[in-house]
């Protein structure tokens, strides 16, 4: 008598790995070979390893405290209320939208935006009826270019901050100005190349009813959390302990409420992964001939023409390979007291990666919820579109940050 087939109840299969996830182990498998093969000296890859603890560590938790606020329903909320105080005006929405992309890019990462801004965002259009493209692109330049602010606000400003001593209120006070020009410029942008439309322009949209979250409770305390963890930030709270006591919090309260909501996927293994893999494969490339590429175009001059050349370069790298290379590529070159300089390159890896679906990890995560939402992205029109934010926006923030600084 043939066995019997195994029922789905009793068959266990592995979790089908996204194409992010084998990139991600790829990287760590390179970035372990290079050690081995004595590419990267082990005291080396230990040093770069020490020095991605803490930022590991706000990474993972930050992730778990924005995973944990979305299944609050904090952006449903008010990306509703934003909708509601537009009153049906598109012109008024789109002011609304741009503030939201923006402020939870500066005060959460941009990755959050990406990720959890992105979908919300996508279902308001439905929701409103109005098209879903510029919403989406809202999302992905200001996931980029508003994060410039504060140490929190992205990767490359953590390490920054830290090459240049600037607590999270003096970094703030160094890059508001050029914060400030980059969310302009890509307001225009969006509004010209996106928003404007005669017919939404005077027909406006539906205005919704309110949103009111399931659970008020857990509405109240993610909201809560997410406040207490910006001004621990602006505090001088280390950055880790904000992020991980604002996490915790929240844990404590789905532990209690939903407990259903805390499952192994709020861990960013994917994120944590990558980031380790890429920055041992950097540091090994850097110690075999990139470094002097990099120093050939930067140069190693302070001033503006030093500066513009560091903040190109950095954009140009960053639409090549990724941002995150090319800021640790750009720093390994930079003179410890070059400070302009450090930060254009800042600049040019934040507000520079958007030409390209690969420049950033925010960039790849969008669009793979616009793909997974069944919105189109015309790439011809998102490439050069982009690519005139990124000079415009580029000359822009880096003008600021000289004349400020």
């Amino acid at each position: 008598m043939p066995d019997k087939p195994l029922d789905g109840a009793t068959t266990r299969r592995l979790p089908k790995l996204h194409a992010l996830d084998w990139v991600a182990i790829g990287l760590l498998l390179a970035g372990g070979a290079c050690v081995l093969v004595g590419l990267l000296p082990a005291a080396d890859a230990g040093a770069t390893i020490s020095r991605l603890v803490p930022l590991l560590l706000f990474l993972g938790s930050v992730i778990i405290l924005a995973e944990l606020t979305a299944t609050a329903e904090v952006f449903d909320v008010v990306a509703t209320r934003l909708s509601i105080l537009g009153r049906g005006h598109y012109a008024l929405l789109f002011l609304l939208c741009l503030a939201l992309a923006a402020v939870t890019t500066m005060g959460l990462n941009l990755d959050t935006t990406a990720v959890l801004l992105t979908p919300v965002l996508l279902a308001l259009a439905a929701k409103l009826r109005v098209e879903a493209l510029p919403l989406a692109m809202t999302t992905v330049w200001l996931a980029n270019t508003a994060s410039l602010l504060l140490p929190v606000s992205n990767l490359t400003n953590l390490l920054a901050a830290d090459r240049v001593a600037l607590a999270p209120a003096e970094f703030a006070a160094r890059m508001w100005a050029p914060q400030l020009a980059a969310i302009v410029v890509t307001g225009v942008f969006l509004w010209v190349f996106y928003w404007r439309r005669a017919g939404d322009a005077k027909t406006g949209y539906a205005i919704p009813g309110r949103h009111e979250p399931r659970d008020p409770v857990l509405f109240r305390v993610a909201a809560v959390a997410c406040v207490l963890f910006v001004v621990g930030i602006l505090a001088g709270v280390p950055i880790g302990i904000a992020s991980s006591v604002a996490a915790g919090i929240l844990v404590v309260a789905f532990a209690v409420r939903m407990r259903s909501a805390l499952r192994p996927a709020l861990l960013p293994w994917r994120l944590l992964v990558f980031v380790i893999g890429l920055f041992l494969v950097v540091e090994t490339v850097n110690r075999h001939g990139l470094a002097d590429l990099v120093h050939a175009l930067m140069g190693d001059a302070d001033d503006a023409a030093g500066a513009a050349r560091a903040a190109g370069t950095g954009a140009l790298l960053s639409n090549l390979v990724n941002n995150l290379p090319a800021y640790v590529a750009g720093e390994s070159v930079v003179p410890l007291g070059n400070h302009n300089q450090l930060l254009a390159l800042l600049v040019g890896t934040n507000v520079g990666p958007i030409v390209t679906p690969w420049a950033s990890l925010a960039t790849l995560l969008w669009y793979e919820r616009c793909v997974s939402a069944g919105v189109r992205v015309p790439m011809r029109r998102f490439v050069w579109t982009s690519a005139g934010l990124a000079v415009t926006a580029l000359a822009a923030t880096v003008a600021a940050l000289l004349l400020v600084g």
